[in-house]
This record gives structure tokens, C-alpha cells and sequence, in this order.
């Protein structure tokens, strides 16, 4: 039997602040050209959101971009997360900066690309419960009052996001969309195969990228955001190590989809039979969907991202879930879409790493983002598609997320 545990998730610092966050602009310039000189060419490694969002900022910047995925879009924790975004939450972490940028950029891009038809862009309350299963009393707490499809055995409830901190994405939606745009707007190029290798040219500049089968693509730029399969690639392994966290989720369709509120779920839950609390999180969405996740398990990154299966205990503990925090949310009431599990990417610092490999010139990093992809994903990409095409990030500082940090302490 797996060994189930709750997913780690950063606790939420409810500061407020006054600051000026400075983000990549609707319609940034493109990159100056000599005449007769070639379009920049950059290859990315990786379909899922980060990948998805470097090219996105790429392109928009004049960049001839080629996306490489192995299987397809979105299929791996870009598809199967929660979307859930968050403006001040990792407030005092390494990646406060990141987050606050990236969630006005969200903001942003939902304007632009229609996110509240076209992939369920929307703000949040967010509540935090304590569930446990053998009780069978609700309580409203101090004047708050709970959304009435909460109606199973919780207590102590607070809000710790109003609709101004937090928000949501349906994720895969998310992701199809920018590349959609990306494509028909500035024209990145959409590859279908695995990569194999980064081939490294004269003076230590990369020239090229290689797939399985011998397909060579020329670059000038490489950008290899391939999430926890990060890991297997020996290039970056020599330099920083990447794991996985299997995350599992269930997604249940209500029989009473008007029924159920905008609001998020960051459950303290109390199992029945004892044994340490876990902290589930229960996302509905405007699709009419309910998310549920919250339970991880330490394995092995498969090879392919196709081969990944939930745990079976994994999904019961979510299935109990569910019913307990809402009878809307039954077997009787609610239908079962999808049972799935998904790899989170961590870093052995906890701290994403974004930038350029130390001694390979124009090959490039993204990944480690761990639970907080989606959020992250339109500042890093914003922030790369600058470093690469100017020289300098200046939307997020990227200096503390460089690959270069690992070199110093080994």
C-alpha cells in the first residue's frame, strides 16, 4: 500500500502592500533586426504551462518559435492541477515576487484573451475548514456565514482570500489557449516527438535540438521546461537535481451545478479512524465542475508522462472528501469525470530555477514551480522571453532562481 500523505501547501501570509509590480506589456515591441539579418530562432522543450507561456512571450516579441512536446498539451500537471491562483501567499518565500507579478499578469491576459469564457478565469473567496468525519454538526463560526452546499460536519471556518487575492483557472483550458493564440496571432510552431539532446556548437553556444528519430531543429535559443522530466535529462542533472510529488485529484460533475458557489475549500480533515490531519483543497469551477485534490505519495517520475496512474487508496481518501464536506458532492449527487495523478516538480531548495545553464551559452531552464505552476507560469515565461531576447529580465528580477546557485554550493 502507498504511503498517503497531504500535499504541502504554503500557508497564507494575509499582508497588504503598496507596491508597483511591473509586467510584460499587451503588446511588447519586437526584437530590432538588421536588415537581412534572420529571426531568432528558439526551440522549447515542454508543452505544459511554463513551456507554453515562454513561448507565448516569445513570440510576441518577433521571436520564430518551435514548441516540442513528447505527448501532447497540457496532458500532464498542467492539465490535471487546480488552477488556483493567489496574490500574496507566498509572501516572504523567494518567489514572492514571482507570484504577485504573475497573478496581475493573469489578470491581464484574462482581458486579452477572453479568460472568463475562454478557459473560466475568475476571483475566489477562499475559506479554510476543519472537517472532521465522525462529527455531524456545521457551524458558521464568529458571523461567518458558510456558502449553503457546505453543509457536512465543519467547523472554525475563516475567509483567508477575498476576491481581490484570489483567483482560478480551469488549467488546461488555460494552457490550450495561450498556445492556440500563440500560433495563430505570432505563429510558434507546434512539434510532436521527445526529446533526445541539446547539441552545442562553437565558443559553447547551442546550435540545435535533437528528437528522438534524428529530427534536428536549429536554435540560436533552447528552452528546456519539461517539469519533474527535468530530472532525466543529464544536461541539467549534472547541475541541480528535480523531483516529483505524485499529487492525485478527482473531478466530480454536481447533479445541481447552480448550486455550488465560487468559493475555494482549504480543508484542516480529520480522518475517522485517526491518524495525522490532512489538508485537502476543493476548487469548484464555472464549467460546472467540482476539483478535489490534496493527497501526494513519493514515487518515481515515470518516462512518460502518459504512464502515470493514481494510487487507488489516493482517490478514496478524496472520494470521502468530498461527500463528507457536501451531500451535493455524493455518489448519489455527483458524477465522477476523472480519477487522475500528476507530478509537481520541486527543487532541492524548494526555489524554482529559471535562467541560463552556467557554461552553455543560450540554452535555458524553467522548471521546479512545485504547487504553484499555473500561478507562476505568464511572469516566468514573461520574465525568460526578456532575459532571452534583451539580455535582462526586468518584469521579475531573476537573479535568485538561477541555475547558476547550485554551482556555488556544490
Amino acid at each position: 500500500m502507498a504511503v498517503i500523505t497531504s500535499l504541502p501547501f504554503p500557508p497564507p501570509l494575509l499582508k497588504r502592500h503598496t507596491r508597483t509590480i511591473t509586467i510584460c506589456s499587451k503588446s511588447p515591441k519586437p526584437m530590432a533586426k538588421n536588415e537581412g539579418e534572420a529571426t531568432k530562432r528558439v526551440v522549447v522543450c515542454g508543452g505544459g504551462v511554463i513551456g507554453v507561456c515562454t513561448a507565448y512571450f516569445l513570440s510576441k516579441k518577433g521571436i520564430s518559435v518551435t514548441l516540442v512536446e513528447k505527448s501532447a498539451v497540457a496532458c500532464a500537471a498542467s492539465g490535471k492541477a487546480g488552477g488556483f491562483l493567489a496574490l500574496d501567499w507566498c509572501d516572504g518565500s523567494p518567489v514572492e515576487s514571482l507570484a504577485r507579478a504573475s497573478f496581475e499578469l493573469h489578470r491581464s491576459l484574462a482581458e486579452e484573451l477572453n479568460g472568463v469564457e475562454s478557459y473560466g478565469y475568475r476571483p475566489l473567496t477562499t475559506l479554510s475548514l476543519t472537517v472532521t468525519e465522525s462529527k455531524r454538526t456545521v457551524s458558521g463560526g464568529l458571523g461567518l456565514s458558510l456558502p449553503s452546499w457546505v453543509n457536512g460536519p465543519v467547523k472554525s471556518p475563516s475567509t483567508i482570500g477575498t476576491t481581490q487575492t484570489t483567483a482560478q483557472v480551469h488549467p488546461q483550458l488555460f494552457t490550450r489557449k495561450l498556445l492556440s493564440t500563440a500560433r495563430e496571432r505570432y505563429g510558434v510552431e507546434v512539434v510532436i516527438g521527445k526529446f533526445e539532446e541539446v547539441r552545442v556548437g562553437g565558443h559553447g553556444r547551442v546550435d540545435s535540438v535533437v528528437l528522438e528519430g534524428g529530427r534536428v531543429l536549429e536554435a540560436d535559443a533552447v528552452v528546456l521546461a519539461m517539469g519533474p522530466w527535468s530530472g532525466k535529462v543529464e544536461m541539467l542533472s549534472s547541475v541541480f537535481k528535480v523531483f516529483g510529488t505524485k499529487a492525485h485529484s478527482i473531478v466530480l460533475e454536481p447533479n445541481e451545478t447552480n448550486a455550488i458557489t465560487p468559493h475555494a475549500l482549504f480543508l484542516t480533515y480529520h480522518l475517522s479512524d485517526g491518524g495525522r490531519a490532512l489538508d485537502p483543497e476543493v476548487y469548484p469551477r464555472p464549467t460546472g465542475e467540482v476539483y478535489i485534490c490534496g493527497m501526494s505519495s513519493q514515487e518515481e517520475v515515470p518516462d512518460d508522462p502518459d504512464e502515470v496512474t493514481s494510487n487507488p487508496e489516493s482517490i478514496e481518501v478524496l472520494k470521502r472528501v468530498a461527500k463528507t464536506v457536501s451531500s451535493y458532492l455524493n455518489e448519489e449527487n455527483a458524477q465522477v469525470k476523472a480519477e487522475q495523478a500528476c507530478f509537481l516538480p520541486s527543487t532541492e531548495d524548494g526555489v524554482p530555477v529559471i535562467g541560463e545553464i552556467p557554461g552553455i551559452k543560450g540554452c535555458y531552464v524553467a522548471t521546479g514551480h512545485s504547487c504553484w505552476g499555473i500561478l507562476n507560469g505568464p511572469a516566468t515565461g514573461c520574465a525568460l522571453a526578456e532575459l532571452i531576447v534583451d539580455g535582462v529580465a526586468t518584469s521579475v528580477d531573476l537573479t535568485r532562481f538561477s541555475p547558476s546557485r547550485f554551482s556555488k554550493i556544490r
